[in-house]
């Protein structure tokens, strides 16, 4: 019997669906437009005047993808040009955008009666003006064509904090945008997989979603990409990152064929980092030596911080190495880590490079936090490696502190109108600062046009930073307290730690299914922890 089913030639499946979200706000319209309809089922008419007339229409979130307009009869059979802007923020939409990576100001033409379909990237707002002196039109509806991945939220987190409520959604919505073809590290700009950047998100996808084939989509994009002796993505610490995200994935996911289809390239890249050690036992990992944008040219800290990533991700492919039965790299793994522990990195002040130390058991987690994590502890982070601070910082037990930090830096986005999460933040940029939603009043400065440095600097910056999600994670792990033991969830821990918090409550996806925690605080200080886990899976709360 003959299929009824299209069959294209040399076409693939796209994983993501298309949606339409209709507009819920009209932000600013120039005088004589109305376009109050178009947030239900009326209409919109403009007419060329003394100047152009336009409307700036919010879809009440970020959302990635483009924008269709429908024009109606108005304005005779020829098509009518339309200039239509994207922006993350309201002032990037009103202003000349950014066109790096993806485009944000474009023209288009309207045609008689029919539709126009427009833009391919990250936004939350649209405007749109008419072109051409003498024309005019009758827009009968605008709509975001929001292109996503229709994916379960399988993990959940909930606690008597409803900002770090808001935090653990917006972290999770921050990466499920950047979930494209493969795992992006910004749905405007960075449209790309990046090694050190999926960490972060991965460790994200693994609490929220479960074992989503993007992330070995990507990780073996890159691999196929980078023969050896490269760097991934040109970055020496990006190609740790790969052995450090292979290694966290097969614990949380098991998937020993996954990872068996590793084992060459494995091999190759941990005998490159091996050979990354000088005389003097130091980590000499070669150009180009990245940790996050902050640190970039202070090079006491990222020589500190590689060398840390180097122990980190040889202990890591040592442990790839004995699953996959490679006994004798194993050990030359572990021996060129342990040389590389005699040596001491210079003190320095960065809070990256010291969080990276305390991880790598490279200094004593509670000291570091004491001198340096803790230290005007919302000064000198990054929505990157901030995720690694707090991970230093629960190891040095300062659960509280961490806590304070996810309120104070990443909800002072939420603020300013942050829908997702971004590619960086400084606190020191808010004073006298308007919020992203709105219009920038006479007199204040605007956030994502006046800010940001190094690759970051005004409307280039990303407000939808797959990196900056890390939180999602961490409150999971260390509030929830449910993390993996075994390789595929055989075994999981849950101890929780509440901070002060009255309850906490949540869901955390495994291969065997999904396993719920609830803990309350009881009066005299104790944790009552209720636990409903699949058979398949043993709980250990030691």
């Amino acid at each position: 019997m003959e299929s009824n089913r299209l069959e294209v030639a040399n076409s693939v499946a796209d994983p993501r669906v298309r949606r339409y979200v209709r507009p819920c706000r009209v932000v600013w319209q120039s005088e004589g437009v109305d376009a109050s309809g178009l947030l239900g089922d009326g209409a919109c008419a403009m007419k060329f005047g003394d100047g152009a007339p336009g409307f700036l229409l919010d879809f009440g979130r970020e959302l990635h993808g483009g924008v269709q307009i429908e024009r109606g009869l108005v304005g005779g059979h020829d098509p009518v040009r339309l200039r239509v802007r994207f922006g993350e923020s309201v002032s990037e939409a009103m202003g000349e955008p950014n066109n790096d990576h993806a485009i944000h100001d474009n023209t288009c033409a309207a045609p008689w009666y029919g539709h126009v379909e427009i833009g391919n990237t990250g936004f939350r707002f649209v405007r749109i003006d008419l072109v051409d002196p003498g024309t005019e039109i009758d827009i009968l509806r605008v709509q975001a064509v929001f292109l996503y991945r229709d994916l379960e939220y399988r993990g959940a987190f909930e606690c008597s904090d409803e900002r770090l409520n808001r935090i653990w959604q917006t972290g999770a919505y921050t990466v499920h945008l950047c979930m494209q073809d493969r795992l992006w590290d910004g749905i405007k700009r960075d449209r790309l997989v990046w090694l050190g950047d999926m960490h972060p998100e991965t460790m994200v996808i693994g609490t929220v979603f479960g074992e989503a084939d993007v992330v070995p989509i990507s990780l073996d994009y890159v691999r196929d990409g980078t023969p050896i002796p490269g760097w991934m993505n040109g970055i020496s610490s990006y190609s740790i990152w790969w052995v450090l995200i292979q290694r966290d994935w097969y614990v949380y996911h098991g998937n020993r064929a996954y990872l068996e289809a590793q084992r060459d390239y494995l091999l190759d890249v941990l005998a490159l980092l091996r050979s990354q050690v000088g005389d003097e036992c130091q980590e000499t990992m070669g150009n180009h030596r990245f940790l996050d944008w902050p640190s970039s040219g202070d090079a006491t800290a990222i020589h500190a911080g590689l060398h840390a990533l180097l122990v980190m991700g040889l202990e890591a492919g040592a442990y790839l190495c004995d699953v996959l039965d490679k006994a004798a790299t194993a050990r030359e793994c572990l021996e060129t880590a342990r040389r590389l522990r005699t040596h001491r990195p210079e003190p320095t002040p960065s809070k990256v490079a010291n969080a990276l130390l305390a991880l790598a058991g490279l200094r004593d987690a509670v000291e570091v936090n004491r001198d340096v994590l803790a230290v005007e502890p919302l000064k000198r982070v990054s929505t990157f490696y901030g995720y690694y601070v707090l991970q230093a910082r629960a190891l040095a037990g300062d659960y509280a502190g961490a806590l304070d930090l996810i309120r104070s830096y990443w909800g002072a986005m939420l603020d300013r109108g942050a829908t997702t999460f971004w590619e960086d933040f400084n606190l020191d940029w808010l004073p006298g600062a308007a919020g992203i939603d709105d219009l920038v009043p006479e007199g204040m400065k605007d956030i994502h046009g006046d800010f940001g440095d190094h690759c970051y600097k005004g409307l280039r910056h990303s407000l939808c930073h797959g990196w900056a999600g890390g939180p999602t994670a961490w409150l999971s792990q260390h509030v929830l307290g449910v993390r993996p033991v075994e390789p595929g969830g055989g075994v999981v821990r849950v101890k929780p730690n509440l901070a002060g918090l009255e309850f906490a409550r949540g869901r955390f996806p495994t291969p065997h299914g999904i396993l719920s925690v609830e803990h309350c605080a009881a009066q005299d200080g104790r944790i009552e922890t209720r636990i409903d886990a699949p058979d398949e899976i043993r709980v250990v709360t030691e």
